[in-house]
């Protein structure tokens, strides 16, 4: 899946969350964050922390891969 911004993380982040029968106050305690923190990643946050949502998607089993687009960078 192809990220270009916020939502497309959050969709990834639900889509895995309920692949995996978590609601998001489970998925929440899982990493030690809020579940209104979930919830607003989930629905493609801009101002969500980084951090936070690395964990979130490691924690659904999704890793993040960078490429540049340049082949030359």
């Amino acid at each position: 899946m192809r990220v270009l911004d916020m939502t497309d993380v959050g969709l990834a982040i639900r889509k895995a969350r309920k692949k995996l029968g978590l609601t998001q106050a489970e998925l929440a305690g899982l990493c030690a964050l809020g579940t209104r923190f979930v919830s607003e990643v989930e629905r493609g946050k801009e101002s969500a922390e980084v951090a936070k949502v690395l964990l979130l998607l490691h924690s659904v089993g999704i890793d993040v891969f960078v490429q540049p687009r340049d082949p030359t960078l």
